[in-house]
């Protein structure tokens, strides 16, 4: 019988608040705000989610736009592909854990070893606990998720070189129905002035509509699992939907070096 092993959260007290608490309520009233500011979308259930993975007080209210989508399907997606790129450690390929679970202070998450050892029959695939130890990119989408689900296991992948055909092959491997969700974390541009990133990101933002893979990690830090999802997008017929794109200027940060967020939505509907 495997040994359980749970991964502990990493960045809690620093990303989001570590008290479950004051995560809980900050999580709440970030979708809230969402709800309140967009109107119900008319696209059907999402299959995949692009959302930014900065600390909350800079990138939170960008990721709830994305994340409030789900509520309607709380008890159909119980399972979470997830993808973000790798900040600490280089790797080759996609890195998955040795881990059972993911803790945050919100609770434990179970990680799907059936999908995971799956995923290890491709050779771009590795376990790699080092990649997932302080990797804080997948981290911080994980409240989000235990807030608007009921129950639910994790795919994560900690994302280093790759092509987007290695990424693709991937997702399409554990592409399953409408009980599973691919979410693809990434922030965009770094540390630009206001202006300048607000124009690059609308550049970024227009080639990820439009299905056009992104030609650099300049763009975003998530490039390489975003051209992944791009490619997929195209050969499965995916419909983009743009829900927010801001930086860290128009949320908490001053304007002078700023991060860009945005959100997207990518559904199956063919309208």
């Amino acid at each position: 019988m495997e040994m359980q092993s749970i991964r502990p959260a990493a960045v809690a007290g620093m990303f989001y608040p570590g008290d479950t608490r004051a995560l809980a309520g900050e999580v709440d009233m970030m979708l809230a705000q969402a709800n309140a500011v967009s109107p119900a979308p008319t696209f059907a259930q999402p299959k995949a989610l692009i959302a930014p993975h900065a600390g909350y007080i800079y990138s939170g209210p960008i990721a709830a736009s994305a994340y409030a989508l789900l509520r309607p399907y709380a008890q159909t997606i119980c399972r979470i592909v997830l993808l973000g790129p790798c900040h600490r450690v280089a790797v080759r390929g996609l890195a998955v854990p040795h881990a059972t679970a993911f803790a945050t202070p919100l609770g434990d998450i179970p990680l799907d070893q059936e999908a995971i050892n799956t995923a290890l029959r491709l050779p771009q695939v590795i376990r790699h606990n080092a990649a997932h130890a302080e990797e804080h990119s997948l981290e911080v989408q994980l409240p989000f998720l235990q807030a608007v689900l009921d129950d639910f296991t994790l795919v994560p992948f900690a994302v280093g070189y790759a092509t987007p055909d290695e990424v693709a092959e991937v997702l399409d491997l554990l592409w399953g129905g409408p009980e599973t969700l691919i979410v693809i974390s990434s922030d965009l541009s770094h540390y630009h002035a206001y202006a300048d990133a607000q124009r690059r990101d609308r550049h970024t933002a227009e080639e990820i509509a439009h299905l056009r893979l992104l030609v650099d990690h300049e763009q975003a830090c998530g490039a390489t699992p975003i051209n992944g999802l791009i490619e997929l997008a195209r050969r499965r017929g995916l419909q983009p939907h743009l829900l927010d794109l801001r930086n860290s200027g128009d949320t908490a940060g001053d304007r002078s070096r700023v991060v860009g967020y945005a959100s997207f939505a990518f559904t199956e509907d063919h309208g």
